[in-house]
């Protein structure tokens, strides 16, 4: 039995826990990365589905990595961004409606190795599973980003 995806699934309810509760101020941060809130619209349930992801900037964009810490399953909110593009995004007290797409070849040439060079996880995660890790573009009207969060920053 693979206890690793209910061990993932269990940590992601208490950081999301932490982060609504301290509105960012703890949690904000892992592993030198910032964490965002995205809530996704459950492609069975029709229910809201919120879950804390590092990220990226790149321009007006955010972008997140559907790792799903290697497994060979891709993370539910990916298949839920599937169904549904539409999305919100949390950063620390701001909340944006995102719309989400897959980055496109080129982006992807460019995006990952900057992802993987910042957060070695990443490049883990890619050795770990048998599937294309996806990577993508968050696009919203705000500017929820900070830009010093920028790939190649």
């Amino acid at each position: 039995m693979n206890l690793r995806p209910a061990a993932i699934r269990a940590m992601g309810r208490s950081h999301r826990a932490i982060y609504r509760l301290t509105r960012g101020r703890l949690l904000g941060r892992v592993a030198g990365m910032p964490v965002l809130l995205l809530t996704t619209t459950g492609r069975r349930s029709g229910r809201p589905r919120t879950t804390p992801l590092t990220y990226f900037e790149s321009g007006p964009d955010l972008v997140i990595v559907a790792s799903n810490g290697g497994e060979d399953s891709p993370p539910a909110w990916w298949l839920n961004l599937q169904d549904d593009p539409h999305a919100t995004v949390t950063i620390g007290t701001r909340t944006e409606q995102v719309t989400a797409r897959a980055a496109n070849d080129d982006e992807y040439a460019y995006l990952w190795p900057i992802i993987t060079s910042t957060h070695a996880g990443y490049a883990a995660y890619a050795r770990r599973t048998t599937r294309p890790i996806p990577v993508m573009l968050l696009s919203g009207t705000g500017g929820l980003g900070t830009k010093e969060n920028a790939p190649g920053r």
